[in-house]
């Protein structure tokens, strides 16, 4: 089973929250962004780690010190470790991407972007627990890694479920950035392209070239929405509140 022009249609009809919309008191990846960007008409892209027993949490960072008043490794925590921290500015803990599947329903597109650092194994077990999240979620829905092993993972063990290729020019520590464009598209057979802003309209050339949606991140001006619409871009949007 593919994936279908319809489905790709409805992923790219509206504007994406980066990271949910956010601000002092609306925490980033947290079910209330997600509320604030649902009542919005919008959809959301998030970040999804794993943690330490396996499941799969919306979180950004790494390492806890910017979101929370703990320290040290995300993934060194297990999921009941997890549900008592708070994310800061809330009482709100860094929530299960199964949550948010559930808040999302059959209304709100979500860009899960798989945030895979850890090596090929760890990777793997990554994909493997939000595939198990998405199985029978009935809403728009795609994943998306700068990690070519994430996005291939998909292609050969979730065929149907949409997956994009994250790229950008100004983040060579990925692996992503040992491979050729067109090379690393070929390997891990995108539906669509997701790129830096700034890298527009250069980056637009190839997933034009091929037929493949595009979106950019993060657009924070007026100037950067000018810039994705000149490339026919969806956008990731940044807006606090």
């Amino acid at each position: 089973m593919g994936v279908s022009a319809a489905a790709l249609d409805d992923l790219t009809a509206r504007p994406y929250a980066h990271r949910g919309l956010h601000g002092p008191r609306v925490p980033e990846n947290s079910l209330a962004a997600a509320r604030a960007a649902m009542a919005r008409g919008l959809g959301m892209e998030c970040d999804i780690r794993l943690s330490r027993d396996g499941l799969a949490h919306l979180f950004h960072d790494a390492r806890l010190g910017r979101l929370t008043a703990h320290t040290g490794p995300f993934h060194t925590l297990d999921a009941a470790a997890i549900a008592a921290l708070r994310l800061a500015g809330s009482g709100e803990p860094p929530p299960r991407l199964a949550a948010l599947l559930a808040l999302a329903g059959a209304t709100m597109p979500l860009l899960i972007e798989l945030k895979s650092d850890r090596g090929p194994r760890a990777c793997a077990r990554l994909c493997a627990a939000v595939a198990h999240d998405l199985d029978g979620h009935a809403g728009p829905v795609a994943v998306m890694s700068f990690d070519p092993l994430a996005v291939r993972w998909f292609a050969r063990h979730r065929p149907d479920v949409p997956r994009g290729l994250v790229v950008s020019r100004r983040h060579r520590w990925h692996r992503f950035a040992q491979w050729r464009t067109a090379g690393a598209i070929a390997r891990t057979r995108p539906h669509f392209i997701a790129c830096d802003v700034r890298d527009l309209p250069g980056a637009a050339a190839l997933p034009a070239h091929l037929g493949l949606p595009l979106f950019c991140w993060t657009v924070r001006s007026s100037a950067d929405r000018e810039r994705a619409a000149r490339s026919g871009a969806q956008i990731i949007f940044e807006e606090r509140f």
